[in-house]
């Protein structure tokens, strides 16, 4: 089940500026309640997250911390696996939190098997992710919103950019 509809998602590595691609989905008229973003724990933004401190810090990284929470406050979802987790909307809350019940996987297989990912498929994207370093995932209401989604994550950037139904496809004829 994806959150809402369809959804479309991009897996993207490390060095890349995630400000830039919400930006160009924003532009596009996609709203941050609708954009889940799924970071390894190694990711360095995910490494401020989880090392930020607001009090005894210097002034500069209290800061940078604050804004940086604060932005992710901004999206339906912001998920890093063994580290925390941002959830501002109601969908996916329900996908990430209340529907989970797959003991045997890793916390970030669950979490993309909550967005509507096969099991497979979430081992697989799960491992890149690890390597990667961030997906972001967009639900859309209707499956032309999802491909627009597709054609803009891959032009921020993405080393893979299908819709849920794209994947379970390509998983079915593998």
């Amino acid at each position: 089940m994806s959150v809402n509809g369809t959804a479309a998602y991009g897996m993207y590595p490390r060095n890349v500026a995630l400000p830039e691609v919400v930006y160009a989905l924003n532009r596009a008229g996609f709203e941050n309640e609708d954009i889940c973003m799924v970071l390894s724990p190694a990711h360095p933004v995910a490494t401020m997250v989880r090392d930020a401190r607001i009090l005894d810090a210097k002034p500069e990284e209290s800061a940078t911390s604050a804004r940086m929470i604060g932005w992710f406050s901004e999206f339906g979802a912001v998920v890093i696996p063994t580290v925390g987790f941002f959830i501002r909307s109601q969908a996916f809350f329900h996908a990430l939190l209340i529907e989970q019940n797959f003991p045997a996987m890793s916390r970030g297989s669950r979490t993309l098997v909550g967005l509507g990912f096969s099991e497979d498929e979430a081992k697989r994207l799960g491992h890149q992710l690890c390597d990667v370093g961030a997906m972001v995932y967009v639900s859309c209401p209707e499956d032309a919103k999802a491909n627009s989604a597709i054609e803009l994550l891959r032009r921020a950037g993405a080393r893979e950019a299908a819709s849920l139904g794209m994947a379970k496809a390509a998983e079915a004829a593998a």
